[in-house]
């Protein structure tokens, strides 16, 4: 089933939608990935039957992992390296938050 790129997908669009900003971008991106793989490392070790069946059946491990289920040859190298791009990016801004906060 495709619930869990649909799920994906509309946050990507309404973040798109609704930062006009590539920076905001680049943090919405960067928050949905570290939600997915909090959300998934919580449930494998939770403890509770079922329920990390249940969340990996509906959200995706991460945005890399999204992209490799739908997707592959040389499709999926460029967007894996659209990611990884962007994740830099995202470092650059940590980073520069980091040291102007200093």
């Amino acid at each position: 089933m495709y619930i869990d790129a649909i799920i994906v997908v509309a946050l990507i669009i309404v973040a798109f939608c609704w930062f006009r900003r590539f920076s905001k971008m680049v943090y919405a991106v960067a928050i949905i990935d570290i939600f997915l793989r909090l959300l998934n490392y919580i449930s494998a070790n939770i403890g509770i039957k079922g329920f990390h069946k249940w969340v990996s059946a509906i959200f995706p491990e991460s945005i890399p992992g999204l992209l490799d289920n739908y997707m592959n040859g040389i499709v999926l190298t460029v967007f894996v390296w659209i990611y990884v791009c962007l994740m830099v990016v995202f470092l650059f801004y940590i980073v520069r938050t980091f040291i102007r906060k200093k």
